[in-house]
């Protein structure tokens, strides 16, 4: 022990030895840096200079680290190998230390085009009044670099541009791809016509070829999704390399998702992770969402809610700062399993039939249908395209008759703005004021807008609170969530988080996207409330599922409904993995229907299985029992009672489903992955008939067949063959009982025979009626008095048994008569 505890002294005075020696080198080292060189040599490049300084005072430690033992006397030794301090050694066998670092002049760059074509630039010239020591990009909006050819800029005005002349025609052939793009882009954005669409994405093809960044972006997502363009998702896909190489967000978040979904690669969740996070650096919220729905679901990574939490709120910051005052375009949301079990159901879309039907009565100036079809217009959704100039049209005709809801909205399109109609904050507050008289809550709330904000009015805090009461009042979601901010922030009245709190959950009962977000930042940060991190990433994720990108589910719908089952699969296999639940459960559909040519059979199954999984865990019961009858049946898995039970048992406990409960009364009564138990299937039969009265029928069928089976196993259990065969029928009934039987059925027999031909006797041809005289007429006074000659109900009763026993003894005369 001795002896190691003096070998540990001697190691560490040993290291604390070679500590100070190298700190003394460095020191040494540095003096006599500074002592050569000078303080020019400081002045002339300030930075560089002193990462010289770092990267000299760092290789002299090194030295310093092998020379320990030996005095330096000159400083150029340092430049020299340590390896002449060493005797008896060759210098070839040891590294040579590298060559001081001589900087080499600047290459001067000639100006191409401005005032002094062809000249040099210099180094350092003044502009405004500032020496740049390089060309810059200052006093130019394009970004373009210059130079000037004099020192003095100011005076003489001598500059040109930094670039060669091949970098002035990649420049040129750039701008001329940036003028097509936007042109392309515009025109998309004003058509509606598919057609039209198809023939622009042509064009946009064409300026992708020149390397226009943006317009390979659209086009590669193009031929991914099959957006007006052939899907060919092995060409998207070369497109999406060059551009994530060129360090494309949208390129690399677009790798990630075919990495994850195994689109024209093999599936590897390691390099959809890789590169969703690259896109996520990049700024892409999409990736975002990947990312934070992959850290709540624990998809490829630990489950982790605080990193959820994260992703979440980054993109929630900028839904919640995209929404407008008018609320922004509807999100639509259509289960396709839906449409296919319950044909009559619309899914909330609206029929063209219907919508031209409402057109017809806003035309002949139906006022209701005029609002109801500008509020379609304004905020898009049901199978209508948001299309703000026909909701002003519509608003403006209910208006001009005195509506009270198209004055408010009418309001609020002016307040807002939009590409259409400019933005005007009197003419909003002449209609806001206008239905705020007439007592509209929607009116109301845009008039505190106004003076909570300013906008055309001086801001007051009390007339806002005043007028967002009253339309909280009357329950318009607005008011209730200006007040809950009103009351967060200690706007006009004092901070009061519970009251925040209590109207935020109202606006967000109405399903108020901002409502949601303002709930998640409470949640997330304990104010006013504890502090739940699972509740605010879910609050969050509901904010982040409202955003631009949910356009792309009326899309899917769409390819899916005009056939395009492949082109459906791929867009909403991405808005799967941004964590859309109903968009998982629609691939799980198509996959399960078998529709899609783009997976092989063989993988069709297991991703069914997966995204049925993904569904199931974010609470949509009917994902919950597909994954019970996938393991019954052995879908993509092996065939497994138990876990079938298991599923189908959180369906019936959960969800309360009729079908789980019908489908656990089946096993029960089969004794399938559970015990046998005809008493508790029976049980589970009867739930499902009250949890739904369409499983009455089916219900009905099973406990008749239960009864059966019951009745069955109750003979079997006793034992009725060995129970006959105990007993003795000569003992019972006497030796002679067969004799007594068959005669018994003797007389049963002719009793039947004799019956028989007695009906046959009484069934006597019936006679053609005789046509009764006519009534002689009445008297005008018996006439007049009809209700006094009808018979009562009694007399006609007794009339009908008289004319019956007439026909019985005329009926016997002519029996006795034949006989």
């Amino acid at each position: 022990m001795g002896s190691k505890r003096c070998f540990k002294n001697t190691r560490t005075i040993y290291l604390l030895t070679v500590l100070l020696l190298v700190f003394a080198k460095e020191i040494t080292a540095e003096e006599e840096q500074h002592g050569n060189d000078g303080p020019e040599l400081k002045s002339y490049h300030e930075p560089d200079s002193e990462e010289e300084d770092v990267r000299l005072s760092s290789e002299a430690g090194a030295g310093a680290s092998v020379t320990s033992g030996h005095e330096v006397s000159q400083p150029e030794e340092e430049n020299q190998s340590p390896a002449e301090g060493l005797e008896g050694e060759e210098k070839e066998d040891l590294p040579e230390q590298p060559p001081p670092v001589v900087e080499k002049p600047k290459e001067v760059p000639v100006v191409n085009g401005g005032t002094a074509h062809g000249e040099p630039c210099i180094f350092p010239f003044l502009f405004q009044g500032t020496e740049y020591l390089d060309c810059t990009t200052d006093g130019r909006g394009d970004g373009r670099l210059w130079c000037a050819t004099i020192y003095d800029y100011d005076h003489e005005k001598k500059w040109g541009f930094c670039e060669t002349e091949e970098q002035a025609q990649e420049r040129l052939q750039a701008e001329e791809a940036e003028e097509e793009y936007q042109t392309v882009l515009r025109m998309l954005n004003a058509t509606t016509r598919r057609t039209q669409k198809k023939e622009l994405y042509e064009k946009l093809l064409k300026v992708a070829e020149k390397g226009h960044q943006k317009a390979m972006e659209k086009v590669a997502y193009a031929m991914l999704f099959g957006d007006y363009m052939s899907q060919n998702v092995t060409k998207a896909k070369d497109m999406f390399d060059k551009l994530a190489i060129e360090g494309s967000p949208k390129a690399q978040t677009a790798l990630g998702f075919l990495y994850a979904a195994g689109l024209g690669v093999n599936s590897s969740q390691a390099k959809a992770l890789v590169y969703y996070t690259f896109g996520a650096l990049g700024g892409n919220l999409v990736a975002h969402m990947v990312l934070g729905y992959r850290y709540w679901g624990g998809v490829g990574v630990p489950q982790s809610c605080e990193s959820a939490l994260t992703h979440y709120r980054l993109v929630a910051n900028q839904v919640a700062n995209d929404v407008s005052l008018t609320g922004g375009s509807a999100v639509q949301r259509i289960r396709l399993l839906d449409e296919v079990e319950n044909p009559g159901s619309t899914s909330g879309m609206l029929e063209e039939d219907l919508i031209q039907y409402y057109q017809f009565l806003a035309e002949k100036g139906d006022v209701q249908a005029q609002v109801g079809l500008g509020q379609l217009h304004l905020h898009g959704g049901r199978g209508v395209e948001q299309n703000h100039q026909r909701a002003y049209d519509y608003f403006t005709q209910a208006a001009n008759a005195g509506n009270t809801h198209a004055m408010a909205f009418l309001g609020k399109m002016y307040s807002e703005g939009s590409d259409y109609l400019p933005q005007n904050n009197d003419t909003a507050l002449q209609y806001f004021k206008k239905a705020s008289d007439l007592g509209n809550p929607v009116g109301q709330s845009g008039l505190g807008m106004a003076y909570l904000y300013g906008r055309g009015v001086p801001v007051n805090y009390e007339l806002a609170l005043k007028y967002f009461q009253k339309a909280a009042e009357q329950g318009w979601v607005d008011g209730q969530l200006q007040l809950g901010t009103m009351y967060y922030n200690g706007i006009g009245v004092k901070r009061d988080y519970k009251q925040a709190l209590k109207f935020f959950n109202l606006a967000s009962q109405a399903g108020h996207i901002l409502a949601f977000y303002n709930l998640a930042q409470m949640h997330a940060t304990g104010t006013g409330v504890m502090r739940s991190c699972h509740t605010a990433v879910e609050l969050f994720k509901n904010v982040c599922e409202r955003g631009r990108w949910s356009e792309r589910l009326m899309a899917a719908y769409g390819s899916f409904k005009e056939g395009g089952s492949d082109a459906a699969l791929v867009q909403y296999l991405l808005l799967a993995e941004q964590g859309y639940e109903v968009a998982q459960s629609n691939v799980a559909f198509i996959l399960d229907q078998k529709g899609a040519r783009i997976i092989t059979e063989n993988e069709t199954y297991p991703r069914a299985l997966l995204h049925w999984t993904r569904a199931a865990a974010q609470g949509y019961t009917v994902a919950r029992i597909k994954l019970g009858d996938y393991h019954f049946y052995g879908h993509g898995t092996d065939v497994d009672y138990e876990t079938a039970v298991i599923h189908y048992r959180l369906a019936s406990e959960q969800q309360h489903s009729a079908q789980a409960m019908f489908n656990l009364g089946y096993m029960h009564e089969k004794g399938l992955g559970i015990k046998q138990d005809i008493h508790l299937a029976k049980r589970f039969y009867d739930m499902a008939a009250e949890a739904s009265p369409d499983a009455q029928v089916p219900v009905f069928l099973a406990l008749c067949k239960l009864g059966l089976v019951y009745t069955l196993q109750y003979l079997q259990d006793l034992n009725l063959k060995e129970l006959i065969s105990q007993v003795d029928m000569d003992q019972l009934l006497g030796p002679e009982w067969d004799l007594y039987l068959m005669t018994i059925i003797a007389l049963l027999l002719g009793t039947v025979i004799a019956y028989r031909q007695r009906q046959h006797q009484i069934m006597v041809p019936p006679r053609p009626p005789v046509p009764a005289p006519a009534p002689p007429p009445r008297p005008p006074q018996e006439q007049s008095q009809p209700r006094a000659q009808e018979q009562t109900p009694a007399q006609e009763q007794e009339q009908e048994q008289g004319e019956e026993n007439e026909n019985e003894e005329e009926e016997e005369e002519e029996e006795e008569e034949q006989q």
